[in-house]
């Protein structure tokens, strides 16, 4: 096996336990479990949804649909947040390690 050939079954490996993760941590939270009953349609790039099953290492549409709506609606908005936050704490304040 060659080094190309490793990493990218490493990166596969890396995507399916994101995909897992990001199922468990969905049903956890309530979002799967229920009926399968809304529908979504679309048109995109045959390049993106072939690019996105390939990142995430899964070929089904449906389940291409369902991480991405799940990676969406788990999404955290750290990054909101800190902003919102400066300048809140003083620059005077000592944090000692």
């Amino acid at each position: 096996m060659s080094a190309s050939e490793s990493i990218g079954r490493r990166k596969m490996s890396l995507a399916e336990m994101r995909v897992r993760v990001t199922l468990e941590t969905a049903q956890a939270a309530g979002l799967l479990g229920g009926a399968r009953s809304a529908r979504v349609a679309g048109r995109v790039p045959a390049e993106l949804v072939a690019a996105a099953k390939k990142s995430a290492g899964i070929s089904s549409d449906t389940d291409l649909i369902e991480i991405a709506l799940a990676r969406l609606a788990l999404e955290d908005d750290f990054g909101a947040k800190l902003v919102r936050n400066k300048g809140v704490l003083p620059r005077d304040v000592g944090i000692e390690f």
